[in-house]
């Protein structure tokens, strides 16, 4: 090979190079955008913080029939709905039993719980059972079912899963009403994560 061919060789590899680093950029770019708008279209905006972030899509609309779950006890047994059908259901989901508004929302629906009949409530986030046994027993929290999303996909199946922010992968707040027939009578999928849910409503939807 002549060596006055060497620079123009060189040049042609650095362009070529130069293209597909530039090729693969826009790629990555590209697959961001659809992941944003697939976020946007399919799941819900909601805030933490004030900062914009999305589930996995959306609660299940009042009137549908719930569908199916299977959560973890404290006991680590396996939890379906077949299990609690029969009676008004409080479904109380969060991100988190150790955080404050979450914890919150655990003693305040067990408050309520204790005085209502022909109803159970499920308070259901990511956290080990081992964490949810402990702190129902620290507060002294009985009168409502804590189940675990830890190894299951109750997440993504109810729409409820944060797919971007800090806490991505926990539970959005939500607040769902089942009644005895399995239909849904009242959600709600809180705005803003450090807010609490709209207590006074769902009880109301236990009729």
């Amino acid at each position: 090979m002549k060596k006055k061919n060497i620079p123009a060789i060189i040049s042609l590899l650095l362009f070529v190079g130069s293209f597909s680093a530039t090729d693969c950029f826009a790629q990555t770019n590209t697959d961001n955008l659809k992941t944003s708008n697939m976020n946007t279209t399919n799941g819900t905006t909601i805030t933490l913080g004030g900062n914009t972030i999305h589930t996995s899509g959306k609660l299940p609309a009042v009137g549908t029939m719930i569908k199916d779950f299977t959560l973890t006890g404290v006991d680590l047994s396996e939890k379906t709905f077949a299990d609690f059908k029969g009676k008004y259901i409080i479904m109380n989901i969060f991100p988190s039993v150790n955080t404050g508004v979450c914890s919150k929302s655990v003693r305040k629906f067990n408050e309520d719980a204790a005085g209502m009949n022909n109803t159970t409530v499920l308070c259901i986030s990511k956290d080990l059972p081992f964490a949810q046994k402990q702190f129902c027993g620290a507060e002294g929290i009985n009168h409502v079912v804590m189940l675990s999303d830890f190894r299951t996909d109750f997440g993504n199946t109810y729409g409820v899963q944060m797919t971007d922010g800090a806490m991505r992968g926990l539970l959005s707040r939500a607040v769902i009403v089942v009644n005895p027939e399995g239909k849904v009578v009242y959600e709600q999928q809180v705005p803003e994560i450090g807010q609490e849910p709209d207590y006074i409503a769902a009880i109301a939807a236990v009729k």
